[in-house]
């Protein structure tokens, strides 16, 4: 917790001090009332005691009082001020921070825990600064500046208010004890429920059509049940203090006026009112000390698991990017669009086995490169190398002559239009979604979004839309098809005018004839670019200028399309198994 406040600016430290000394003049005025108290009560019992001077001490106790309540307001402001303030700096460090993470980093904290720690988390510590600049701070002056003023009235007195907090402390530390483990697994039981909330309600279609309401429910009931086991045990534990308190306070009431009835009837006369005056007074004093530790306690409650939080937040903040940055923004002059692979290795992070092996090839400015092979042969994490989205464990790749390395990440980017194996859309509009993110460009024209949804095969489902370009497209792109999608989501990559094209099975949802209209657009209209296509249709890649075969990581095959139909035994398995011999011109 400690680290995280280095996040706190010079600003909100000037208010952490303005609301220190404000807390110090509400003690005092707090510890001021029973003075008068005192004074009050003397007047009374004297005879002779002019009604002015006790009208005069009860206002004085009046303004202490109304003080107090000013103060505490000021404090509220400045406690609130500073608790959003940082929330929304760590909020925004957090979403920084995972936006620079690699897929790597991503899988090992998982999506769902992320989302947790980036509002759950957050919030813990947001309401634990809130109430702290207002408890910590003022509950142990409050109790030191008490006990001084108390110290002395009577030993009596002081040793029984001693044992009170004394087993008020050890009540605090067994339940503590009891409490935090408890508190600790709550926030990881969090992440668990928002895995499986999240995977209910993405995968909503496949469970109504396999019937499979009943087991999501089951699982659903089993993260929440636990949940909520955990919380009741923890927060049953927590609540034990309240009660606790309210019989230690009610305790040390009654022990003090018991301890003083004896004390007084054990005194001389005209000692009987100034003992009298003192009980009153060290009862108001041992209140204040029994309340400091109440105002502690409230914190107590919140801590275990804003400590929780506040470690998870830390574990994302200190977490070091596998993928940095170069310094090269540019490439080499006369040489735009290629990209080679020298003796390129891979394997998953804590894997292994190597996913890719000695993979190499180069394509030229203007060539479409395809690669084809069996599911799981390595084609997606293979062109997913030339992004950056992991690192190569052995080997170069290379871009205009250049380790991707050496790259910073934007420039690298600023030169790839990549189409995803899922195409992604985003809540906004069709032009939203076609001019999506920056490449370092001048931002396209709507000419361009138009072009680019025309040379996609869109433009025809685009202007049937209620309000054409404009029209709404909702998170996820739930409100389009799967083929519309790949079309905005290729449209997307136009738009951007790259050197090298990605197509990472980008034309699966698309049917025979719109793959051949957009191939063939795309060859017309984007000449000179260099394309890499992951494909697992034959009719995709025939006219490639150059196809890889991959088998379980491994190049089995290289070259035009009826070259490998002679030399490349896995190639012609595959194509056999989708074309005809006279489709495949054998």
């Amino acid at each position: 917790m400690l680290k995280l406040l280095k996040h706190l600016k010079s600003r909100e430290w000037v208010m952490v001090g303005l609301s220190a000394v404000f807390m110090i003049a509400q003690v005092w005025l707090e510890l001021k009332i029973p003075d008068y108290m005192s004074r009050v009560t003397e007047l009374v019992q004297t005879p002779g005691s002019a009604m002015g001077d006790v009208w005069l001490e009860g206002g004085k106790m009046l303004l202490c009082a109304l003080g107090s309540v000013a103060t505490s307001v000021i404090i509220g402001y400045f406690a609130a001020k500073v608790a959003s303030r940082f929330t929304h700096r760590l909020r925004t460090e957090i979403f920084d921070k995972v936006g620079a993470f690699s897929m790597e980093e991503i899988n090992g904290f998982s999506t769902d825990s992320l989302i947790t720690r980036s509002t759950n988390d957050i919030t813990q510590i947001q309401m634990l600064v809130a109430m702290g600049l207002q408890v910590m701070i003022k509950a142990p002056v409050m109790a030191v500046w008490a006990v001084l003023k108390i110290a002395g009235k009577s030993w009596q007195w002081s040793a029984l208010t001693g044992g009170a907090v004394l087993f008020l402390v050890l009540m605090i530390l067994f339940l503590m004890l009891y409490a935090l483990p408890r508190f600790k697994r709550i926030q990881g039981l969090t992440d668990n429920l928002n895995r499986v909330t999240r995977e209910n309600l993405t995968g909503i279609r496949v469970v109504r059509a396999y019937n499979a309401e009943g087991y999501q429910e089951a699982k659903f009931e089993q993260a929440n049940s636990e949940l909520t086991r955990t919380t009741l045990e923890a927060h049953q534990a927590m609540n034990v203090m309240n009660p606790g308190m309210r019989i230690i306070m009610n305790g040390l009431t009654l022990g003090i006026y018991w301890i003083g009835a004896c004390l007084i009837d054990a005194a001389a006369g005209p000692d009987k009112i100034p003992l009298f005056s003192d009980m009153v007074v060290f009862t108001s004093y041992a209140m204040q000390v029994v309340m400091s530790f109440m105002m502690l306690m409230m914190i107590f409650i919140m801590l275990p698991r804003a400590l929780v939080s506040a470690r998870r937040i830390r574990e994302v903040l200190d977490t070091s990017p596998k993928i940095l940055d170069g310094t090269r923004t540019d490439s080499p002059k006369g040489r735009t669009g290629e990209v080679e692979f020298r003796s390129v290795s891979f394997k998953y992070p804590d894997a292994e086995e190597y996913v890719l092996e000695n993979i190499s090839f180069k394509a030229k400015k203007g060539e479409t490169v395809a690669f084809i092979g069996s599911t799981g042969s390595g084609k997606s994490t293979l062109v997913n190398l030339v992004p950056r989205f992991y690192d190569a464990a052995e080997g170069q790749v290379l871009v205009d002559g250049v380790d991707v390395r050496e790259y910073t990440q934007e420039a690298l980017h600023n030169k790839l239009g990549y189409v995803s194996q899922k195409a992604v859309m985003f809540s906004g509009t069709v032009s939203s979604n076609v001019a999506y993110g920056s490449s370092g460009r001048e931002e396209p024209s709507e000419e361009d979004i138009r072009d680019a949804v025309r040379i996609a095969q869109g433009a025809d489902f685009v202007e049937k839309m209620e309000d054409g370009y404009q029209s709404a497209i909702a998170q996820g792109g739930t409100n389009v098809s799967g083929g519309q999608k790949q079309r905005l989501s290729i449209a997307r990559a136009v738009c951007r005018k790259p050197e090298i094209y990605i197509f990472d099975d980008s034309f699966s949802a698309l049917d025979y004839k719109t793959d051949r209209s957009l191939r063939a657009a795309l060859k017309r209209e984007t000449a000179g670019v260099t394309s890499l296509i992951v494909a697992q249709r034959i009719g995709t890649i025939k006219d490639a200028d150059q196809i890889i075969v991959l088998d379980e990581g491994r190049m089995v095959g290289s070259g035009k399309h009826e070259e490998l139909m002679e030399s490349c035994e896995v190639y012609r398995e595959i194509a056999y198994s989708q074309l005809s011999k006279e489709e495949l011109g054998a």
